[in-house]
């Protein structure tokens, strides 16, 4: 099944659609206030991506490019990109939306960091990704896993 993942515009309907996901929160909530205070424009640069089934926003995630410069996982520090609030709504998961998202974040080329839900950890092996052990990262919270691309060495989690 082809399903095609599209920039999402940051504009009232996307926030709308965003209400149906679990993940709403903080970052929707602050670009609304921006919306309503007119201080970002529809086509705004936005870190969200998108699959539509008819004209329903069926699943989302969000996608960061970090700069080597804040780079605190890999050793070389690199460009990479961090990957978060992957969400399909319910109806539509185990088809493969999930998957599309994930494989156009790893079209970019570069290394992926994303802290997966509770439950989730299967479906991120499946994609590639590897768990990260350092301890002090997990003390933050996080519990990150990553991917690398072919022909990319694998690189030690930096320790600090």
């Amino acid at each position: 099944m082809d399903h095609k993942v599209e920039k999402l515009k940051i504009n009232y309907k996307t926030l709308e659609d965003f209400k149906e996901f679990k993940g709403y929160g903080h970052q929707e909530l602050s670009m609304l206030e921006d919306l309503e205070a007119n201080m970002i424009e529809n086509d705004s640069d936005s870190p969200f991506y998108g699959i539509y089934f008819g004209d329903k926003l069926v699943a989302r995630m969000s996608l960061y490019r970090v700069g080597a410069r804040f780079d605190r996982y890999f050793d070389p520090p690199q460009d990479y990109l961090e990957l978060w609030k992957l969400e399909v709504l319910p109806d539509y998961q185990i088809k493969g939306y999930g998957s599309a998202l994930v494989e156009f974040a790893k079209s970019f080329g570069l290394p992926i960091k994303t802290n997966p839900r509770i439950k989730s950890q299967s479906f991120w092996e499946k994609m590639g990704f590897t768990p990260v052990h350092y301890e002090v990262e997990r003390d933050l919270g996080e519990n990150p896993l990553v991917w690398y691309p072919e022909g990319v060495k694998e690189q030690v989690y930096r320790q600090e």
